[in-house]
């Protein structure tokens, strides 16, 4: 992100930094791949205790993690050794090669699992969005011996072309780089109304600006390349068949990006495993507009047999 410490846009993020410190985590880059990987994370400080799980959660597409998980990492983590990476080319994550699709994203996530968790550890993992594309590649990667739970928030595992044509009917741009990759705070202000079921009613132009400029500036062609690169949908190169592990399908009830009738088309393809949760007057983002019942469907669903009282 952008080094300049004026505005609001650093200040949040400062502000949501200190929020991942005091849920106990610690930062670290982990080299990957000879060096030529980068992985920038949060995770539970070394040497932790291995009485408590090990979960690990992807975010969506745009700002990085610790904006996206911030009412997340409190409470999961006095139930969870947490990791939580910034994806390629979001936060401080660099790759040198070429690939771009969720499947490379999800090799370097798998490959983070293995650095920093110890060995013979089982994890679950939890995706948003964008997040959860990568969630579901990460789970066939490492296996049924190594992922326990998988969470699917918000995330269209069966998108296709033409639900790209519709989001961008309803976000009125030309392609989903236009959506997803604002420029403008016009299209900061849509985007935001397509996220959120109560989106903010005022934002002021300033502000917006400033929010591009800190969130939106950084690897844009990378970025751009990394939508391209999507395989959902091409059914040459993804076709989305039923996991082994029990399967959490969150769903904001008014989801404007991925539209609620596509989380029941998903959760029927994952399988007999898999269970639809709609989090009611909630949209694309229900981790940030009902934290509360997200994180308790969350503790319900990967501890079962404990109470998930927050």
């Amino acid at each position: 992100m952008p080094s300049s410490t004026l505005g609001i846009a650093p200040l949040l993020d400062a502000y949501f930094r200190r929020r991942f410190t005091a849920a106990g985590l610690v930062q670290e880059s982990v080299q990957l791949d000879g060096g030529a990987t980068t992985v920038h994370c949060w995770r539970f400080p070394p040497g932790t205790g291995s009485d408590l799980p090990v979960l690990v959660l992807l975010h969506g597409f745009g700002p990085p993690a610790t904006w996206q998980w911030r009412r997340q990492v409190g409470p999961l983590s006095r139930r969870f050794r947490l990791v939580v990476p910034d994806l390629l080319f979001f936060g401080g994550s660099r790759a040198d090669d070429s690939a771009r699709t969720e499947a490379h994203q999800a090799e370097a996530v798998a490959k983070l699992v293995g650095a920093v968790v110890p060995a013979g550890a089982r994890v679950s993992v939890a995706g948003t969005s964008y997040g959860g594309f990568v969630a579901y590649h990460v789970t066939r990667l490492l296996g049924a011996g190594a992922v326990e739970r998988v969470v699917i928030a918000s995330s269209d595992l069966l998108k296709g072309d033409a639900d790209d044509r519709a989001l961008l009917q309803r976000g009125g741009a030309d392609c989903v780089e236009d959506v997803m990759l604002p420029r403008t705070p016009e299209r900061l202000r849509r985007l935001m109304e397509l996220a959120y079921h109560r989106p903010r009613r005022f934002a002021p132009g300033f502000v917006l600006r400033d929010l591009i400029q800190y969130l939106y500036t950084d690897n844009v062609e990378e970025k751009k390349e990394l939508i391209k690169g999507i395989t959902l949908g091409n059914k040459d190169k993804f076709q989305l068949t039923p996991l082994n592990q029990q399967v959490l399908v969150l769903w904001g009830e008014h989801d404007q990006i991925f539209p609620i009738e596509k989380g029941h088309q998903v959760a029927r393809q994952l399988g007999a495993n898999a269970r639809l949760e709609i989090l009611k007057n909630t949209g694309h983002m229900p981790q940030e507009e009902d934290a509360k019942r997200f994180n308790e469907a969350l503790l319900n669903f990967l501890l079962p047999a404990q109470s998930s009282s927050l």
